[in-house]
């Protein structure tokens, strides 16, 4: 089976879309982007609304905590991805 003109460039473009595709999804948005630094942080916590803990910490972003048992105006060790909105409580020395 032999391909027209016509099959081989629609071939042709396909392939050189998609290979634009790959290169811009990996140049504009690098898969890294989606792997999150971990940080660590002292922090008091504020209030806890039914085992739903919220803290503020350094990068201004309020973090929540589920299942916490801390009590407001308890300082905890927490551990979170940079800029987001959800935390663990760590003990310290834990990572």
């Amino acid at each position: 089976m032999e391909l027209s003109d016509g099959q081989k460039y629609g071939a042709i473009f396909g392939g050189a879309i998609v290979a634009a595709g790959l290169i811009l999804a990996t140049v504009v948005f690098p898969f890294w982007n989606l792997i999150r630094e971990d940080v660590f942080e002292e922090v008091v916590i504020l209030t806890n609304t039914d085992g739903t803990c919220y803290v503020e910490t350094e990068d201004m972003v309020p973090k929540t905590i589920e299942d916490c048992a801390a009590q407001p105006g308890d300082t905890v060790m927490i551990k979170f991805g940079r800029d987001l909105a959800w935390a663990a409580i760590v003990e310290p020395g834990d990572g």
